[in-house]
């Protein structure tokens, strides 16, 4: 099973021209915490993921909603030169297609 599979919504967007965030929304408890305990979603294997700075990735977990929101800067600011998504709607491709292992952390 793939990251995206186990969510019931995945998307990314700009938070401005030099940021961009994820919102991962899952559709049961049971999901939530396979999603977040499988270690995809730390904030080293995100930074790994999209080549930024751990430091720089800042990672909220919302048992409440069943949500997990990501957020690290551009690696391109947005609509600039050699930039290919300028919505940063696309950035969470990478996220939705990593096989999920259960116990990893």
């Amino acid at each position: 099973m793939r990251l995206g599979d186990c969510a019931r919504l995945l998307r990314s967007k700009n938070a401005g021209p030099f940021m961009l965030t994820m919102d991962l929304l899952f559709p049961d408890t049971a999901s939530y915490e396979k999603a977040r305990d499988c270690g995809l979603l730390d904030r080293e294997q995100v930074a790994l993921l999209y080549g930024v700075e751990p430091s720089l990735v800042k990672v909220f977990l919302v048992p409440d909603v069943l949500a997990v929101k990501i957020s690290f800067p551009r690696p391109i600011p947005s609509g600039g030169e050699g930039d290919n998504d300028i919505y940063g709607c696309q950035y969470m491709a990478k996220l939705a297609r990593l096989p999920m292992r259960s116990g990893t952390k």
